[in-house]
C-alpha cells in the first residue's frame, strides 16, 4: 500500500502554493499535484500590479514561480501532473494520478476556474496582450484608450462600468438584443456617457499591429455582415467554468460546479478542504485566492490535530 500523506493539494496557483507554504511550514510534508498547466490563470497574465509586495509589478508567470519556489523551500513536494479521479468515501482518501493511487489523511482542492474564451481568430496570440478576462486585473493599463467588453450578463456590465474609470470609451458587444443582466445593472451601463452598446454583434476576428491589439472584426449573427471596430483592449466576460469534473460528485457543488464550503473552508466531506477560484464566484483575485489558501491550510492542520 502506498504511503499515507498528511496533506495532498490538488491544483496550484496562488491558493495552492499558499496552502503548500503553510502546510509545509507546519511540518505536514504536503504533496501537490499542480496539473500539467501549473500556475493557474495568472500564467496567462502579462503584468500583475495589484498583488502586495511587488511595487514595480511582476509578470504573472514569474510571480507563480516565486510562490512555488517559496513553498518548495519549506518542503512542499510538487508534481506537475493532473489528478484523474478521487475517492473520498472512506479514509484515507484516494487520489488517482496517471493510473497511480495516492493516499492522504487530508486534501486541499485548489484547481481554480477557467475563464470561458471566445476562441475567435487571433485570440490565442492576443491573450494577455490586449485581450483579457479580468477588468479589475488589467483595466489600469488602458488609460484614455478605447476598449470593448464582450458579454451580456451582470459580470459584463460590472466590467464595463469599472473600465470607465480608465478608458476613454467602452463598447459593450453583445450577440443578442436582450441582456441576461439585471435591469438595474443594464440601466446603469446604458446611461453612462462613456459606454456604447453594440447589439447583434459577435467577435469574428481580432486585429493587431506591432503594438498589440488594434481592433476586431464584428459579425452580425443574423445575416453574417461584418464591420470593424477599433480598440486596444478587450475584456471577455461570458463566464467561468470551475475545474471540478474530476471530482465526479464526491463533494457538494452548486449548479455550476463550484465547490460549496460546509464549515470554514471545509467541504461537505470532513477532511477535504477547498480554496481559491474553485469556490469563489465573486472576487476571483490572486490575493483573495492566496488568503483562502492560507485559511484552508490552517483549517486542515487543525482538523488533523483534532482527528
Amino acid at each position: 500500500m502506498a504511503d499515507v500523506r498528511n496533506v495532498i493539494i490538488i491544483g496550484s496557483g496562488p491558493a495552492g502554493y499558499t496552502a503548500g507554504l503553510y502546510t509545509a511550514r507546519a511540518m505536514l510534508e504536503p504533496l501537490m499535484f499542480a496539473g500539467y498547466a501549473s500556475g493557474g490563470q495568472l500564467m496567462l497574465t502579462s503584468d500583475v500590479e495589484n498583488f502586495p509586495g511587488y511595487p514595480e509589478g511582476i509578470a504573472g508567470p514569474e510571480m507563480m514561480l516565486d510562490l512555488r519556489k517559496q513553498a518548495e523551500r519549506f518542503g512542499l513536494e510538487v508534481e506537475d501532473k493532473n489528478v484523474e479521479k478521487v475517492d473520498f468515501s472512506s479514509r484515507p482518501f484516494k487520489i488517482t494520478v496517471e493510473g497511480e493511487e495516492h493516499l492522504a489523511k487530508a486534501v486541499i482542492i485548489t484547481t481554480g476556474a477557467d475563464a470561458i474564451w471566445l476562441d475567435a481568430e487571433g485570440e490565442q496570440e492576443q491573450k494577455g496582450k490586449g485581450v483579457s478576462t479580468c477588468a479589475t486585473c488589467d483595466g489600469f493599463f488602458f488609460r484614455e484608450q478605447e476598449v470593448i467588453v464582450v458579454g451580456g450578463g451582470d459580470s459584463a456590465m460590472e466590467e464595463a462600468h469599472f473600465l470607465t474609470r480608465f478608458a476613454s470609451k467602452v463598447t459593450v458587444v453583445h450577440r443578442r438584443e436582450y441582456f441576461r443582466a439585471s435591469r438595474t445593472m443594464y440601466d446603469r451601463v446604458a446611461a453612462h456617457p462613456k459606454i456604447e452598446i453594440a447589439l447583434h454583434r459577435q467577435v469574428k476576428r481580432w486585429l493587431s499591429d506591432e503594438s498589440g491589439l488594434s481592433g476586431a472584426i464584428l459579425e452580425d449573427p443574423r445575416d453574417g455582415s461584418e464591420h470593424e471596430i477599433s480598440c486596444t483592449g478587450a475584456f471577455i466576460a461570458i463566464g467561468h467554468k470551475p475545474n471540478t469534473p474530476f471530482l465526479e460528485g464526491q463533494v457538494e457543488t452548486d449548479d455550476s460546479g463550484y465547490i460549496i464550503h460546509s464549515e470554514h473552508t471545509m467541504t461537505s466531506i470532513p477532511g477535504v478542504f477547498a480554496a481559491g477560484d474553485v469556490v469563489d464566484t465573486r472576487y476571483r483575485q490572486a490575493i483573495t485566492a492566496a488568503g483562502m489558501g492560507c485559511q484552508a491550510a490552517i483549517d486542515a492542520e487543525k482538523w488533523l490535530e483534532d482527528n
